[in-house]
């Protein structure tokens, strides 16, 4: 029997809650209230035995991601989707997209039931985004994803082409291979977003540095789809032409990604400095309360 997950509207009665063990979701959806009401109903009837269904192809999507692959699930296929174009130039498996394809997983069906004139799903940082006409979303970015305060606020609007965000970095739910704080990627979809996210922060780093404390993961967590590679457990102190060093190695892994495609933006943090990759300049805003009650953290 599917197990039922937890589902409930939160404080405000705007924002639904959905959580089934370690997926932890947040949703939003703006239009007429009836369109709104069957949208979340969508959603609780697709979330219900999603874990169930990723835990029956678990062994194959810890597994490096190669051709051939015999996934059957569609948010399982759709994380092998998302990483594939990295998995000849580095090891990665297809759960290094698993947050982004599950929020993207819920917003389809959310879509697929009601008309909405906005919406998003929020998966711990990870965020699908749906955006009408004249519609436009606000992300407020931390200078590091276990802190608190934002620093900088980041707009998306409708004729913007990315409808996915993710962040990643050392202090983020997974590992990282990287020393980045945190790396926020705009994409065209949010599993997209998710895997470039996590490619980009592992390339922010200083390969053998003395300050940087790194373990294998399986020590850790002994089912870690890593299994003995080093990841970064803690950075000490750091010059500032290191700090550049660590960042520009990020932003040119960023900037291969933009030029083949694959993401349209990133914002990439160390130790207080950032960088932009981008075709323009991002709109930046300085924190305002307005701003921060539409805005969503990552």
């Amino acid at each position: 029997m599917t197990r039922l997950p937890q589902i409930a509207l939160l404080s405000d009665g705007r924002r639904l809650h959905l959580q089934d063990g370690p997926i932890d979701l947040i949703v939003e959806a703006r239009g007429r209230s009836n369109a709104v009401r069957t949208a979340y109903e969508a959603a609780a009837h697709r979330f219900t035995g999603l874990l169930d269904e990723l835990c029956a192809e678990l062994p194959e999507l810890r597994r490096a991601a190669e051709r051939g692959t015999s996934l059957k699930g569609v948010v399982a296929r759709r994380m092998y989707s998302a990483v594939a174009p990295y998995s000849a130039d580095c090891f990665i498996t297809p759960m290094a997209a698993v947050a982004g394809s599950v929020a993207e997983e819920i917003l389809g069906a959310m879509l697929s039931a009601a008309p909405l004139d906005r919406a998003y799903v929020n998966n711990g940082g990870d965020i699908a985004l749906h955006l009408g006409e004249g519609e436009h979303f606000s992300v407020g970015l931390m200078d590091r994803p276990d802190g608190d305060g934002v620093i900088r606020t980041m707009k998306v609007d409708a004729d913007d082409s990315a409808r996915g965000i993710a962040t990643s970095g050392r202090h983020g739910r997974s590992f990282s291979l990287g020393i980045a704080d945190a790396v926020t990627v705009l994409a065209a979809t949010a599993s997209q977003a998710d895997a470039a996210a996590t490619i980009i922060a592992n390339a922010v780093d200083l390969p053998g540095h003395p300050a940087i404390i790194r373990k294998p993961a399986n020590e850790l967590q002994p089912d870690s789809d890593l299994g003995a590679r080093l990841v970064t457990r803690e950075v000490g102190d750091l010059s500032r032409n290191e700090v550049g060093a660590a960042l520009e190695s990020g932003a040119e892994c960023a900037r291969q990604l933009f030029d083949r495609g694959l993401i349209e933006g990133a914002v990439l943090q160390l130790c207080g400095d950032m960088l932009v990759i981008g075709p323009k300049d991002i709109e930046w805003q300085r924190p305002r309360p307005a701003v921060l009650e539409n805005a969503v953290h990552v």
